[in-house]
């Protein structure tokens, strides 16, 4: 299985970019700025979907939205990692493989 589309090397090079140039220096925020940041998206996400589950949104606009919020957070997921001296890509690929081992199958993401 290949994989496509944007690369978290890719969002890292744009996202550090666009903060620095728009926001100013990553460090400006502490890790737990960064890790409130990142809950508020989870939040503004889950507030969507809890709204489709009582029939409150129209599907289709509650899930453009609800990927908008999914987006939102990933990049922030990314920069608190960045800013945690971590690299996103390397952790996911890890945790996917310590869950691999975990629950015995042998469907791993191998190294790039």
């Amino acid at each position: 299985m290949s994989a496509k589309g944007l690369g978290f090397d890719v969002l890292r090079s744009y996202n550090l970019l666009r903060n620095d140039k728009c926001f100013g220096p990553l460090d400006l925020w502490s890790e737990t700025d960064w890790g409130c940041a990142l809950a508020g998206e989870v939040g503004e996400l889950c507030n969507i979907l809890k709204k489709r589950l009582r029939g409150d949104a129209d599907d289709t606009l509650s899930t453009e939205a609800a990927g908008k919020e999914l987006a939102d957070v990933v990049i922030y997921a990314d920069l608190l990692a960045t800013r945690m001296g971590l690299r996103l890509g390397d952790l996911v690929q890890q945790k996917f493989n310590e869950v691999s081992d975990r629950i015995g199958t042998d469907i791993k993401i191998e190294e790039t």
